[in-house]
């Protein structure tokens, strides 16, 4: 099979969907976003308020200088996982601004308002604040955080195609929630410490105790609960549309997980002097352990998918015969951006990533294609696609072939040409003129 290579906007091709104004003012996406920022700004100033209210002036500036403390490398640590396709930065902005405001909220007040109303119905407030923290709290919090990934899921679904997506997104909304809730741990320890005669931050102090427990041993206890629920999310956005049982529950089955993760930990406390001890070295960390394997591997999985995809668009011209092999090495990615930084600027290495991240979308893409699993937008977001990578070829190709001599350790081999079986679940004919992988 010989395929020649298309234009970006090849004659017969149906024209790409409507676009235009929204009937209504309120359907408008400036309209939603402001929307959203108010709502996400709002949340944010009363949570302050009510964190400073319980914690005084000078102890939530302690809580704040503190609980900052872990946020850039959990940030990095999920940004590193999602170098193969990363998303855009508003999803990671919305979803940490959603945990540290909005699932702050509300779980601070649906807490209060569960606790107190068990202790009224009980008369034992020992055992509502039990029952509150390791029932009423993980039920809320996971909820109030799960939001989050469910928006991302509904309204950004073209950013959110798999695995990697959901963990990323469910790890930062929860990294959001974990920075407000210890500044109210921390700020009300620092107060306590000062009611005690205790100065500064001793080490036999409150505040010590609670910032080597919270920041040092376990910053990334509320992300590995939500990342469970992240998965749910990822795995039934890989799943096919027809198969609506399937995407409904492995979220809620993802949630549960979560809930009864986080129940376990908040019940440590209640295990004697040591139990928080056991519980952290006999189910955290293992848990830690195995869900970061999971998604390092998933990540490998995702370049893997692109070695395999590829070779057709190569086959057909569309990207350089060497660029499978360059863009499923995030060495050679990162070679190219370097080459292209030195020899054109910030500029030409911004254009190269750019191709970098639509091409990668090209190749996941056309792997859900090939699965029935991409919806009947495959062949407008493929065109569009193509026609962002043609756009960037001139300057892309020469750093990426050049990232692909330098880094391959023998010569890579040109693309074979692809023969394919077209069946009912691809969503488009084979007879149909828009085609890069059709028979010549």
């Amino acid at each position: 099979m010989t395929v020649s290579p298309l234009p970006p906007t090849p004659p017969g091709a149906p024209a790409g969907p409507r676009t235009g104004r929204p009937a209504h003012w309120w359907q408008r996406r400036s309209v939603k976003a402001g929307a959203l920022i108010t709502l996400l700004a709002l949340s944010g100033l009363v949570i302050l308020a009510l964190v400073r209210e319980q914690t005084g002036t000078e102890g939530f500036l302690v809580g704040l200088g503190l609980a900052v403390l872990p946020v850039p490398l959990l940030i990095a640590a999920f940004r590193w996982l999602d170098r193969v396709e990363p998303g855009p930065w508003r999803n990671l902005i919305f979803a940490f601004s959603w945990g540290a405001c909005a699932a702050a909220l509300i779980a601070i007040v649906a807490n209060s308002f569960a606790t107190r109303w068990i202790a009224t119905a009980t008369a034992d407030p020992t055992s509502a604040d039990t029952l509150g923290a390791t029932v009423i709290a993980p039920v809320v919090e996971e909820l109030a955080k799960a939001a989050a990934v469910l928006l991302v899921f509904l309204f950004r679904r073209r950013d959110f195609t798999g695995i990697v997506d959901g963990v990323v997104i469910a790890g930062v909304t929860a990294t959001g929630f974990a920075f407000t809730e210890n500044i109210l741990y921390l700020g009300n320890a620092y107060g306590t410490d000062e009611a005690s005669g205790i100065k500064g931050l001793a080490l036999d102090s409150v505040t010590a105790a609670t910032f080597f427990v919270r920041i040092v041993m376990s910053p990334f206890a509320h992300p590995l609960f939500t990342v469970l629920t992240g998965i749910g999310f990822g795995i039934a956005a890989l799943s096919a549309h027809r198969q609506r049982a399937r995407r409904l529950l492995l979220p809620a089955g993802g949630l549960l997980l979560a809930m009864g993760m986080h129940s376990i930990w908040n019940s440590s406390s209640s295990f004697g002097d040591y139990g928080f001890f056991a519980v952290y070295a006999a189910f955290m960390l293992p848990a830690f352990a195995l869900l970061t394997w999971l998604t390092i591997w998933t990540r490998q999985r995702e370049l893997r998918t692109i070695r395999a995809e590829l070779p057709a668009y190569a086959a057909a011209g569309w990207i350089g015969l060497q660029e499978p092999y360059a863009l499923s090495s995030m060495r050679a990615r990162r070679m190219a951006r370097e080459y292209a930084a030195y020899n054109g600027g910030p500029a030409a290495a911004r254009v190269v990533a750019e191709y970098e991240a639509f091409v990668t979308s090209l190749a996941f893409l056309r792997h859900r294609g090939r699965r029935g699993r991409a919806g009947a937008e495959f062949i407008a977001r493929e065109r569009e696609l193509l026609t962002e990578i043609w756009a960037r070829r001139d300057v892309a190709r020469p750093a990426l072939g050049y990232a692909a001599r330098a880094t391959a350790p023998l010569p890579i081999p040109p693309p074979q040409p692809h023969t394919y079986t077209y069946t009912n679940t691809l969503p488009y004919p084979q007879t149909y003129a828009y085609n890069p992988y059709r028979s010549g």
